[in-house]
């Protein structure tokens, strides 16, 4: 394939997604495209689909229909390890770092070359990124605030060096001051070339950070386009229930 082309071709294509919790279907024909280096908002009220459609991608929801390619390779029975081998990182809801290892054991562990053997975010580079991380390589998971957890945890996805990183409430839950430190580096990674798809409540800063941007609402797709079209859409309140 030539370069031309890999840069055209969707880096996610998600076409006519639908998901299953037991019975209760959760996903309804979602069509979803990320190209490369594009950020990509994702809202909706709690409960709308957001994280169903992030685990679904991911291949943590086994009953799905539809087809979802990453990379231009159908990954629609993917399961989660050979999504993440493609080149992409999820810092998830709770942030998922490991308790009985320290920050720099914690960075380390994930650390490996992205394709075509990039190493653009070495240790050195987070560390620079998260300076409280730097003064506490030796300290625990389970020491650290949940500020620094959430540092340590979006930290630890950018060392995979990944093509696509997906961000799930990046800011819940956290102090005023390290909520603005987390936006300070969602710009970054957006500013570096990184595909990022951005779940939060905060939807106006979402969407400044975004390219485009998407509605859900019961599991569907109800608003689309450029991150300014949705914000300017009269309906984009009574959908997010502002």
């Amino acid at each position: 394939m030539s370069a031309s082309k890999i840069q055209l071709e969707p880096l996610l294509d998600a076409q006519g997604v639908h998901a299953w919790y037991g019975s209760s279907h959760v996903l309804h024909g979602v069509d979803l495209k990320i190209h490369r280096g594009e950020t990509m908002g994702l809202l909706g009220r709690n409960g709308m689909g957001k994280s169903s459609l992030i685990r679904t991608l991911l291949g943590h929801v086994t009953q799905r229909e539809g087809s979802i390619h990453l990379f231009g390779q159908d990954m629609s029975h993917a399961k989660p390890f050979e999504v993440a081998r493609l080149g992409v990182a999820y810092v998830p809801e709770g942030r998922g770092v490991f308790p009985n290892l320290n920050v720099r054991e914690n960075l380390v562990m994930a650390a490996r070359p992205g394709q075509e053997g990039r190493q653009d975010w070495t240790l050195d580079r987070v560390l620079g990124t998260f300076p409280r991380l730097a003064e506490r390589l030796q300290n625990l998971g389970s020491q650290l605030s949940g500020g620094e957890q959430q540092m340590l945890s979006i930290g630890r996805a950018l060392m995979t060096h990944p093509d696509l990183i997906i961000l799930d409430e990046a800011t819940e839950g956290l102090a005023p001051l390290i909520v603005a430190e987390i936006w300070r580096v969602i710009g970054d990674i957006r500013s570096s070339g990184i595909a990022t798809l951005i779940v939060d409540r905060d939807y106006r800063k979402v969407l400044a950070h975004s390219d485009c941007a998407m509605v859900l609402q019961k599991g569907q797709v109800v608003m689309q386009g450029s991150a300014a079209d949705v914000a300017a859409n009269p309906l984009l309140a009574s959908y997010l229930g502002v």
